[in-house]
């Protein structure tokens, strides 16, 4: 179990056959939660927003609002749920525009059970999520909202930014690295403009594509 309780889950896709055969599986997990559906991306937002779950499973392709529209506007309200795309479309085009968007993971629907379940818990826990094939497809072209070109990082926010990876929020790289919150959200922040990143999880995406994560 999360050390506040299970993880709680809303999932959004406009298959019902698919939501069924999700919840299906996630209630047998002690801890993991369904505690809601949305059959598109417009409902999914007001479903997350009535319920602040901690984790959303996201379909990309659906009827009216599509789910790259939905984890926008979920970024614009600050939702502070990860949403993890679980999706069987697999093309580049798509994938980079739901990580631009604010996705913290992006699986596709044939991954196993098992698998789908860490998915939600790593997501939980902080950490950016790609199946070995998303992330080769990424490694094949550009991520993230900038060229990964630009100023040099200073060594300490190349530390800073490999913790960032690695899932820690400022308090732990505070700790880890003996310095003062504000100091990393400085970091941080120079971090965001000099690579021309929208958050966190871009920065992620970066490091893990440029060899610093750990």
């Amino acid at each position: 179990m999360a050390e506040t309780g299970p993880i709680r889950v809303v999932l959004v896709d406009d298959h019902q056959v698919v939501r069924r055969g999700l919840r299906t599986f996630l209630e047998i997990q002690e801890d993991i939660e369904v505690v809601g559906e949305a059959s598109d991306g417009a409902e999914g937002v007001d479903r997350v927003e009535e319920l602040r779950p901690d984790v959303v499973l996201m379909d990309v392709k659906m009827p009216g609002t599509d789910g790259i529209e939905a984890l926008r506007r979920l970024r614009e309200r600050e939702n502070p749920a990860r949403v993890l795309v679980v999706t069987s479309f697999t093309e580049q085009r798509t994938v980079v525009p739901a990580l631009r968007a604010g996705a913290a993971g992006y699986v596709y629907k044939d991954v196993d059970p098992d698998a789908l379940a860490g998915a939600i818990r790593a997501v939980h826990a902080g950490h950016v999520l790609l199946q070995p094939e998303v992330a080769g497809a990424l490694l094949s072209g550009e991520a993230g909202g900038g060229t990964g070109r630009g100023p040099a990082l200073t060594d300490r926010e190349r530390e800073v930014l490999g913790l960032v990876a690695d899932g820690r929020s400022n308090r732990e790289i505070a700790r880890a690295l003996v310095l003062s919150e504000k100091t990393v959200k400085t970091h941080v922040s120079n971090i965001l403009m000099k690579l021309d990143l929208a958050d966190r999880t871009q920065a992620a995406l970066w490091a893990v594509r440029h060899g610093l994560a750990g």
